[in-house]
């Protein structure tokens, strides 16, 4: 068996072509275009790299980008004043401040003060909340842009059994609780999950999101099935690799994503979508 690939980047195209046409019909009707600011702490190489990808989408979908870059001795009370003026700003819809940040600075502190009806990336406890009790508005980029991508290659995660590896509260988490909204029966594994083999070789679905290269391996892989991987880590050598040994499990897997060219795409054309979103649940108030 040789796996099918799921081609996040074509999947993330055309899913901005949509949010282009969106953004070009409302502009037609006299309305104005979204507005994201993006908020840059020092000069990070990853962290710089991910923000021009971000910037770039939105130019190609119409979003007005305001770059914020800021240097890395900003203080967390400049930090927050800057946001506090950027909640007040109507023509401002999503709010961006990329991670890390500098040490002294609270990332919690920081997303807690971002209006949640400006919460882009859909960190915010308001947000994260509303999807845990199935009223979702605001979505964590990366596992909304999960489901998206399975949605499109048509795969119908109704009744699957789902294992998501990492529990982290930007997409860990947020992942079990798009998969328990899409139907799936779901299992969290972390540090402490004592035979993660085992759990893994009865799973329907695997989503990798724990941060560690190679972590899950091939032969793990339940004949069939469909293997999403978030990680992104940077090896000794400047490859990318995910958190599956992905030349191992595409044998065995139904269906399995690339790291790059997987989830990474689908991260940055969800956040367009939620910039417009944001803007629309402004407009129907």
């Amino acid at each position: 068996m040789t796996a099918q690939i799921i081609d996040g980047k074509a999947i993330a195209e055309n899913l901005l072509t949509s949010i282009k046409t969106r953004i070009s019909n409302r502009l037609q009707t006299n309305k104005r275009a979204p507005g994201l600011a993006v908020i840059l702490l020092g000069a990070d190489p990853a962290s710089s790299i991910y923000v021009r990808n971000k910037r770039l989408a939105c130019e190609k979908v119409g979003i007005i980008s305001k770059a914020y870059d800021l240097p890395p001795s900003t203080t967390e009370a400049e930090l927050l004043a800057l946001i506090e003026q950027l909640n007040n700003d109507d023509t401002i819809d999503g709010i961006l401040v990329q991670a890390p940040l500098p040490p002294h600075i609270k990332d919690e502190h920081i997303i807690e003060c971002i209006s949640p009806s400006k919460d882009v990336d859909g960190f915010h406890p308001y947000n994260i909340g509303r999807l845990a009790v199935r009223q979702p508005t605001l979505r964590s980029c990366t596992p909304f842009g999960v489901i998206k991508m399975l949605e499109a290659s048509n795969i119908n995660l109704m009744g699957l059994d789902a294992v998501v590896v990492g529990v982290s509260n930007h997409v860990g988490r947020p992942m079990t609780l798009e998969l328990l909204l899409a139907g799936c029966t779901v299992t969290s594994c972390h540090r402490h999950t004592k035979d993660l083999a085992k759990v893994i070789r009865e799973a329907d679905l695997v989503v990798a999101a724990a941060g560690k290269p190679g972590l899950i391996q091939g032969e793990w892989i339940k004949p069939g099935a469909i293997v999403i991987d978030i990680g992104i880590n940077r090896l000794q050598d400047g490859r990318i690799a995910g958190d599956v040994d992905f030349n191992a499990a595409k044998s065995r897997a139904g269906w399995i994503s690339p790291v790059p060219g997987g989830v990474g795409p689908m991260t940055v054309a969800t956040l367009m979508e939620n910039t417009l979103l944001a803007l629309e649940l402004q407009e129907s108030k």
